[in-house]
This record gives C-alpha cells, sequence and structure tokens, in this order.
C-alpha cells in the first residue's frame, strides 16, 4: 500500500494547483488511500485485463509499483459514477533521487541525460478508460502535468511509451520508422540506450499500419524519441524512450496548456 505519510518534494503542490473540471469530468490529484485505490484498480482493468500485462506485485485487483508512494498521481474522474476514468502519475527529480532513480531506469541507460537530471520530471503509467478514449481526458492529463512542472520549475518530461507486440511488431516497426527520422532530425538530444533492447529492426516495416495514439499526441506535442526500444516482457511492448523539452513544445499546445 501507498504512503501517504512521505515527504513530498519541495513544492506543495496541493496549494499550487487545485485541479479544475472540463465537460462533466474532473482532474485533481489523488490524496487519499481510496482515491489512490480507484486509479490503481483503472490501471489494473487496463494494463492486465484488456491488455494481458502481469506484473509481479499486483494485488488484489490493482497494480502497485514501488514508485508510486513517490510519485504525485493526476486522476480523472467521472463525479457522477464516482468512477476513476484517466490517471497519469509525474516523478520529480527530487523524489526520483529518493525512489533510487527513474521508472526508466529499469529499462534505459539514462546516463546521457544525467545534466539535464535537476529538471527531468519522468511522467508514465497513463491509462484511460475505454469509455473515455476521445481525446478529452488525455488532454485534461497533459494539462495538469504542464500545470505542475510549471510551478516547479521544470523543462523536461521523460517517459517510455509503450507499443503492444500483440501484432507481431508491425506496429512497434512503424513507431521505429518514425522515430529515426525523429532522431536524425534532433541530433542535439541525447540519446539512452536500452538495456534489454528489442530487435526491431528485424521486423517488416512496410506492413500497413498506424502510429499508436499517444505516441502521435506526444509527437504532436514537440516530443522526441531518443532512443531504440527495449522490450517489457510485463507488457509485452516495445517501450520507445521519449523525451520533451517544454521550452521547445509547439506554441499552440504553449498556450492551450498556459505555458505562455
Amino acid at each position: 500500500m501507498l504512503n501517504l505519510e512521505r515527504e513530498r518534494t519541495e513544492v506543495d503542490w496541493g496549494n499550487a494547483w487545485a485541479g479544475h473540471t472540463v465537460g462533466g469530468l474532473a482532474l485533481r490529484l489523488a490524496r487519499t488511500e481510496a482515491e489512490l485505490e480507484g486509479l490503481q484498480r483503472l490501471r489494473f482493468q487496463v494494463f492486465t485485463q484488456e491488455m494481458n500485462a502481469v506484473f509481479p506485485d499486483q494485488h488484489n485487483g490493482l497494480d502497485i509499483d514501488r514508485f508510486d508512494p513517490w510519485c504525485e498521481h493526476f486522476m480523472v474522474t467521472e463525479p457522477e459514477e464516482n468512477r476513476v476514468v484517466g490517471t497519469y502519475r509525474l516523478l520529480t527529480p527530487e523524489n526520483a533521487h529518493k525512489a533510487g532513480g527513474y521508472y526508466s531506469e529499469s529499462e534505459f541507460d539514462i546516463s546521457a541525460l544525467d545534466a539535464l537530471r535537476p529538471t527531468l520530471v519522468e511522467v508514465g503509467r497513463s491509462c484511460i478508460h475505454p469509455d473515455y478514449r476521445n481525446g478529452s481526458a488525455i488532454m485534461m492529463l497533459w494539462g495538469g502535468i504542464a500545470a505542475l512542472t510549471r510551478v516547479g520549475g521544470y523543462r523536461y518530461l521523460l517517459g517510455c511509451a509503450s507499443v503492444s507486440l500483440r501484432d507481431d511488431g508491425v506496429a512497434a516497426a512503424e513507431v521505429w520508422r518514425v522515430a529515426q527520422k525523429s532522431m536524425q532530425d534532433n541530433q542535439h538530444i541525447p540519446h539512452v540506450q536500452p538495456l534489454n533492447r528489442y530487435p526491431v529492426e528485424r521486423l517488416n516495416s512496410d506492413l500497413p499500419t498506424r502510429i499508436p495514439p499517444l505516441i502521435k499526441g506526444y509527437l504532436k506535442l514537440g516530443a522526441t524519441i531518443c532512443g531504440a526500444p527495449a522490450w517489457d516482457p510485463d507488457f509485452n511492448t516495445a517501450d520507445f524512450p521519449v523525451l520533451l523539452d517544454l521550452e521547445a513544445m509547439d506554441e499552440r499546445y504553449k498556450r492551450h496548456f498556459g505555458l505562455i
């Protein structure tokens, strides 16, 4: 179970950001055991029941891992039915140090990003209930992440974008094709190395497919895929490292998220 008594970061998020409501959905930070269990239950439903992921620490229908106690957890709720329909977690550099590192370091050698660590925030464990995958919930979550990074004075966002391998890697091959161009166009961005590299170059990248919506959204924001994919056996996914420099974000999204 999560330790709600652990030391928070220097920023009092509860007073710095109060959340907001849009179109009948509410976005806020989890602050009680019940709220945290609600979003962990949604993660279990999406990751395990829908995507067939198997986690060693899952318990009683909850997706729990050792990083949860150190993260700020966003939750989108539908107040009428009192259920969590979307979630994302955020790990600040201060709490990453206390947690012994970022989750991403279980999949990648990110030493190339050492110079960025003081302002590097990790985001992850993103999932949306199937009934709310029309874009509204994820935009609310991204807006919350942008607000907290602005309040905390952070600049970079790091995450692992997962691509399912249930299609024999067709989508992963297409993402890798796009990723290689992204890396060539952004050679000033440090590249990280996967610890357990997925052999994506062996896949057929000519078969018709589409870029997964979450990765497409990251790229529209101005994010860069900054390395080859790692294989995540729990999810059976190819995980691509994604880095977003908030100062280089597309101007339209800066305005939308209140960064300018």
